[in-house]
């Protein structure tokens, strides 16, 4: 209901009686008008973007697009086929296997033409698993992509609602092959970057703690409290929960030597050193850290009680962040695509791992070359004749191709801040002049 109808037409209507027995030099006084100092304010506070919400402008709006491409084509020469979906979805398909937080971070609208609900997208990723869903086949699949996605809350204390959202993912390969690629990729990419910046990688597992729920047969309540006090690093609270669990000792040890990936297998029960899943899951941590130090040689960290995306993923997680920044750069990790038709099948799943990253975060970190900037006399362009003019637009556009950034100017006054060179009408033809 609006606030504005009849409830405010009584005092109106006296409003304007009062008004009307006033002499006229007081109804002529501004304070008579209080609407228009209120005007002033509305249009101040209409121009505030909300919280988590900015502007990317001029330098680093060009940065963001010169990074958009570099990143992309790397992507697309590496062979993933470049895909765009759309912003909104209908939430049936945009969050049909999503966590409580993914749903929780999607703006939801009402489709005007049907009436159905709608999602603004979150997250690309479940996207591209309707994508593979229904275009992937059953053979191994390679997507790429980049747009942007809207959250409900930023995340961390200056995060960003709006990110730009590039990645990649491989559906239909189980190995660790797959995820050895991504990392490939992603360090390739990052390394042909002109950035300041160093990549820490932090490695998960999370099946390793989900067969010990298993084994254990846990209830959600007390996966939940376990999942909680990982996230919190509450040994204590921890080691007091773990005494009334079954198989504790191995949660316990997992917080404790979850790190320690070379060791952590002779630390856990015998019934969890003899279980292949978990072993297996180990192996692969183990594989992958030797491989990121040796082949790229990248500090590495291990954390199995990683279990950020537990709902979510299936195997190997990675964290990738830059210098000593707290919120990641690049999230990754092994998790089960749809088998063709649209429904996930519980006995053969399509093996799908990726990754994804704002790029927006690289802005900081990224130096783009001086542009050079020309500047066209404007006086010459007055005085040029038609022959000249013509000389002059063809050595523009020649300029242009060449990466310069030349302006034409519209007066005398209109010159960019940045100017680096001028071209000027000398000896009768047109001539680059440096500042």
């Amino acid at each position: 209901m609006s606030v504005s109808s009849d409830s405010a037409k009584p005092a109106q209507l006296n409003a304007t009686k009062n008004a009307a027995t006033q002499p006229a030099d007081s109804v002529a006084k501004p304070n008579s008008m209080p609407y228009l100092n209120h005007f002033a304010s509305d249009v101040a506070n209409s121009w505030l973007l909300p919280d988590g919400v900015v502007d990317v402008l001029f330098e680093d709006a060009h940065k963001q697009e010169v990074l958009r491409h570099q990143l992309i084509e790397q992507l697309i020469t590496h062979g993933y086929q470049l895909v765009c979906p759309p912003m909104i979805e209908f939430t049936e398909s945009l969050l049909s296997d999503a966590s409580e937080d993914l749903k929780r971070q999607t703006f939801k609208i009402i489709d005007q033409l049907t009436g159905r609900l709608m999602g603004v997208r979150a997250d690309i990723t479940p996207q591209i698993l309707r994508i593979d869903a229904h275009h992937g086949g059953t053979g191994i699949a390679r997507y790429c992509y980049v747009g942007d996605v809207i959250h409900t809350l930023p995340s961390g204390l200056f995060g960003s609602r709006t990110p730009l959202q590039l990645g990649a993912e491989i559906f239909g390969c189980a190995s660790l092959a797959a995820d050895i690629e991504l990392i490939d990729v992603l360090f390739t990419m990052v390394n042909k970057l002109n950035i300041s910046a160093a990549i820490h990688i932090d490695l998960g597992h999370v099946a390793i703690f989900k067969r010990l729920a298993e084994l254990a047969e846990l209830p959600d309540s007390a996966t939940e409290q376990l999942m909680y006090l990982y996230a919190n690093k509450n040994l204590p609270e921890l080691k007091r929960v773990c005494r009334d669990l079954p198989m504790g000792d191995d949660f316990y040890v997992l917080a404790r030597f979850g790190h320690d990936i070379a060791n952590l297998l002779s630390k856990l029960s015998d019934a969890a050193q003899q279980d292949d899943q978990i072993a297996a899951a180990v192996d692969e941590l183990q594989r992958l850290k030797s491989y990121l130090e040796n082949h790229w040689q990248c500090p590495v960290s291990i954390d199995v009680t990683e279990l950020s995306g537990y709902h979510y993923h299936t195997g190997i997680v990675f964290n990738g962040y830059i210098n000593s920044e707290t919120q990641p750069l690049v999230r990754g990790g092994r998790f089960d695509g749809m088998q063709s038709g649209g429904h996930l099948s519980a006995s053969q799943p399509r093996e799908a791992t990726g990754f994804s990253m704002d790029v927006s975060r690289l802005l900081a970190h990224t130096q783009l070359d001086a542009p050079t900037t020309v500047l066209v006399d404007f006086a010459a362009i007055n005085n040029a004749n038609e022959d000249e003019m013509q000389t002059l637009l063809q050595q523009v556009e020649s300029l242009r191709q060449q990466g310069y950034r030349v302006t034409m100017p519209l007066d005398a006054q209109d010159s960019p801040n940045d100017v680096t060179h001028r071209l000027i009408f000398a000896d009768n033809q047109w001539q680059l002049q440096t500042i």
